[in-house]
């Protein structure tokens, strides 16, 4: 499917995936404005949120990846820089696995290289919190006026237990454009694809920002945004 889009600025493309339960004009503000002066930055609504109306979540990796694709090719992008956090890192993970010629360099955070030995408890606390999230009436209303389709739907993805694709994020194989892994320190589960990324792949760079967890972007922007646009710089 296309996308609902918004588009600003004009240069290279980069495309921010946001977060669950997000969209691409509630994440990555910052971003956003700094890099639209110099870049054209591309702000898609992943299906099933925001203004992309979809209620087939059932394969929604596979199916997002291709979404990206088809909505570049809609907008008459050949590659373009992909940064994703979380959801969207995972997303973008599939995209350039899937469709590596789609991508100039991806930039990941927010995953979970391989699946952690207290998985079970930490995804029961998971569950419990977006449990919370449904019994909240105003969080409820929120999400009620940021969604077209409903975004529970999504929450029902992530009550099974093997929900996560920890066999795609063992590794980036296929992905030969340059790929950035920036992680907050305080996320120890994350940090480890740090080491674990450059061990199999020599075009992995990695960034462990201090005094940030697992949004990272939100939490350091002005040196996360640093760092992207080094980053990015270098692989022109």
């Amino acid at each position: 499917m296309i996308l609902h889009t918004e588009v600003f600025g004009d240069g290279e493309p980069i495309v921010f995936l946001h977060t669950g339960l997000q969209t691409g004009m509630t994440d990555f503000e910052y971003q956003r404005e700094y890099f639209k002066e110099k870049y054209k930055v591309i702000l898609p609504d992943l299906r099933g949120h925001g203004k992309s109306g979809e209620k087939d979540l059932s394969n929604f990796f596979e199916d997002s990846a291709e979404d990206i694709a088809t909505t570049l090719s809609h907008l008459e992008i050949e590659s373009a820089h992909i940064v994703g956090c979380s959801l969207g890192a995972l997303v973008g993970l599939f995209l350039g696995k899937r469709f590596p010629h789609k991508l100039k360099s991806l930039v990941l955070s927010g995953i979970l290289p391989e699946r952690p030995s207290n998985w079970s408890e930490l995804h029961r606390k998971d569950v419990k919190r977006q449990s919370e999230i449904l019994q909240s009436e105003e969080l409820s209303r929120h999400f009620d006026n940021l969604h077209k389709s409903n975004w529970r739907h999504l929450l029902e993805i992530v009550k099974d237990e093997n929900w996560y694709p920890f066999e795609e994020t063992k590794d980036l194989e296929g992905i030969a454009a340059p790929v950035l892994y920036i992680v907050g320190e305080e996320k120890d589960m994350e940090t480890k694809g740090a080491l674990l990324y450059p061990s199999l792949q020599d075009n992995v760079h990695v960034s462990i920002i201090p005094f940030a967890s697992h949004l990272v972007h939100l939490e350091q922007p002005k040196i996360y945004t640093q760092i992207l646009e080094e980053f990015i710089d270098n692989v022109k």
